[in-house]
């Protein structure tokens, strides 16, 4: 496992992303929408979704500094017990959140008979609305867990989520703006005949990959200029 950083908050750059990702999918898009499709192939393969989306991030770093790189390098496995893991444990959130519902509203129905209350309604909204706002704020607190996975082998999930948490730290609802931005985005390929989907999803990739990169470079540990300072003192 690299340990080579030090978590600290992250100055998200927002437009710097996303100009940067259209003007490397400018430069080679036919190579990173070959390995685009590499990816959703992975997605394809149970359990190898994240895993196939983290394999992308590192061949776009590898395009991005000039690198060989070739869009098979999208069907890698040695990252795939974090991915696993990773998978498991958001399964197992999911499970914890829809399984006491599924088990309360069939309850509910049948106590109420064919005569509804709506105060069932009042009661059930604010739960679903304060699980929504939670599930959200833990997906955005862990933001950097695949780039840390993937950019820097990190493979133990809790210091992954522990550092990304540091990482993240007031920067929430500027990550919260660019992800749904890149949503819209992807949604108006969509609305685009479908056609356009073929762009604006590798374009999402490729921005959040900038996002990923830069995050990674500003927690870099300089061990150079560590020395230097230590040998000042």
């Amino acid at each position: 496992m690299n340990v080579n950083f030090t978590a600290k908050p992250i100055n998200f750059k927002l437009g710097e992303y996303l100009s940067k990702g259209f003007e490397l999918l400018k430069k080679d898009f036919g190579n990173i929408f070959v390995a685009f499709l590499c990816c959703l192939v992975m997605g394809i393969i149970p359990f190898c979704g994240m895993l196939g989306a983290g394999n992308f991030y590192e061949y776009l770093r590898k395009v991005n500094r000039g690198q060989q790189a070739s869009p098979s390098d999208v069907f890698n496995f040695d990252k795939f017990m974090p991915y696993f893991i990773l998978q498991l444990i958001l399964i197992g959130g999911f499970m914890l959140i829809y399984i006491p519902f599924m088990i309360l509203m069939p309850v509910i129905a049948y106590s109420q008979g064919d005569d509804p209350s709506p105060w069932i309604m009042f009661i059930m909204m604010p739960i679903f609305a304060i699980i929504y706002i939670a599930f959200i704020y833990i997906m955005l607190k862990g933001f950097y867990i695949p780039a840390l996975i993937s950019l820097k082998d990190v493979t133990d999930i809790k210091t992954a989520w522990n550092t990304s948490k540091v990482m993240t730290k007031g920067n929430l609802l500027s990550i919260f703006l660019f992800s749904l931005l890149l949503v819209i985005i992807m949604y108006a390929g969509i609305l685009a005949c479908g056609i356009g989907l073929f762009a604006t999803m590798p374009f999402v990739y490729v921005a959040n990959y900038f996002a990923y990169e830069d995050a990674m470079s500003q927690i870099e540990h300089d061990e150079i200029s560590e020395i230097g300072i230590q040998e000042k003192y």
